[in-house]
C-alpha cells in the first residue's frame, strides 16, 4: 500500500469510527444521512484497477491556475491548503495551461503538503517530435519541483504511438506510476477507443456529463472491460461547451435529490458522473474555497442507483 492509499484508508476508518460512534449515541432515532454534518458522510472512493490503489471520487482541474496577481494566488493557496482535508486528493494539470505547473509546484511547496496530492499532468509530442515530449516531461518536473509524478497523460491523444515506450520507460524507472491518454472531444472518442485496445494503459481521461453523455455509449463500458481507471472533465461543461449551471439558472434542486445526498446542482451535476461504475474521479476546475466544499461534499454519503440516475436523466429533457 502506497503512503497516499494508506493516508486516505486511515481517514476512512477514523470517519467510519466516528459515524459508528455518532449512530449509537443517537439510537433508537432514525436520522437520515442526508441530514447529517459533512464530516459524517462516507467518503467515496474508488479503485485504480491496474493496482487496487484507491483515491477519492473528487479532484481537482486546474486550467485557470495560470495567474500572478497576489489575489488570485491567494485564493487558489486557500484551496490547495483545504483540500486534502476535505477529503480530495487528485490535481490534474498541463502544460498547455499556461502556468498552471508553477503555479501549482510554488503553492505545494510553500504549503508543505505536496504527500497529500495525486498529481497527473499531460505532454504531446507534436509531429511526432519525441525530443520535443521529453523535453516537456522534463519541465514539468522542474515546474512541479517533484521527483515523481503519479499519473502522466498523452493529451488528447497528441503523439500517442511517439511518446508511448518512453512513457513505459519512465513508469519501469519509477519516475511515475501511472499512464493515460486524454481527450475532451466526441470527435476523437474513436481514436480514443482505438488506443485503449492497442495499449494497456492505467488511466484514460473523458469528457462526460448529464449533457454529454456520448462516452457512456462506447469509451465506458470499454474502460470497465479493459480494466482501465477513468478521469472525467468537464463535469459541469456539456456539449460544445454549454455550462449545466446555466440551464438551472432560478430552479430549486429537487427535492427528491435528497435520496442521494445532493444538496447543491453542484453536487447533482457531479454524483451523476461518479455514480457511473467505470467513473473512478472527476476534475471540476476550481478556484475559489466555497466551490472546493459544494464539489468536495460530493464524494461524500449516497450516489444515485440506475434508477435515480435515469430519473436525473429525464429531469435533464424536461427542462431542456
Amino acid at each position: 500500500m502506497s503512503p497516499f492509499s494508506a493516508r486516505v484508508r486511515r481517514r476512512e476508518l477514523l470517519k467510519a469510527g466516528a459515524l459508528l460512534s455518532a449512530s449509537s449515541m443517537l439510537a433508537p432515532f432514525n436520522l437520515s444521512i442526508a441530514a447529517q454534518p459533512d464530516e459524517q458522510l462516507e467518503l467515496i472512493t474508488r479503485a485504480i484497477p491496474a493496482t487496487g490503489e484507491r483515491i477519492p471520487v473528487v479532484g481537482l482541474g486546474t486550467n485557470n491556475y495560470s495567474v500572478t496577481a497576489a489575489e488570485d494566488l491567494a485564493m487558489r493557496r486557500e484551496v490547495l491548503e483545504r483540500m486534502p482535508k476535505l477529503g480530495g486528493s487528485l490535481i490534474d494539470t498541463a502544460p498547455a495551461y499556461g502556468r498552471s505547473e508553477e503555479v501549482l509546484g510554488k503553492l505545494l511547496a510553500d504549503i508543505g503538503n505536496r504527500r497529500e496530492f495525486f498529481i497527473a499532468t499531460k505532454v504531446t509530442a507534436a509531429n511526432e517530435d519525441l525530443a520535443g515530449g521529453k523535453a516537456m516531461i522534463e519541465e514539468s518536473f522542474r515546474r512541479l519541483r517533484t521527483d515523481n509524478i503519479e499519473l502522466i497523460q498523452v493529451h488528447s491523444l497528441q503523439g500517442l504511438d511517439t511518446l508511448m515506450p518512453w512513457l513505459q520507460e519512465l513508469k519501469g524507472a519509477k519516475r511515475i506510476k501511472y499512464l493515460g491518454a486524454t481527450t475532451s472531444d466526441d470527435r476523437q472518442h474513436t481514436a480514443m477507443a482505438e488506443a485503449m485496445r492497442k495499449y494497456r494503459l492505467d488511466f484514460v481521461q473523458l469528457n462526460y456529463s448529464l449533457d454529454d453523455r456520448e462516452s457512456a455509449s462506447t469509451l465506458l463500458p470499454l474502460a470497465q472491460e479493459r480494466g482501465t481507471a477513468v478521469l472525467i472533465n468537464v463535469p459541469f461543461g456539456g456539449r460544445r461547451g454549454s455550462n449545466l449551471f446555466s440551464r438551472v439558472s432560478g430552479k430549486s434542486v429537487p427535492t427528491w435529490a435528497q435520496e442521494f445526498d445532493a444538496t447543491s446542482w453542484g453536487q447533482f451535476f457531479l454524483k451523476y458522473v461518479i455514480s457511473h461504475p467505470a467513473v473512478t474521479c472527476t476534475i471540476p476546475g476550481t478556484t475559489k474555497l466555497s466551490h472546493l466544499q459544494d464539489n468536495q461534499r460530493a464524494a461524500r454519503g449516497r450516489l444515485p442507483n440506475a434508477a435515480q440516475r435515469k430519473r436525473m436523466e429525464e429531469f435533464w429533457a424536461s427542462i431542456g
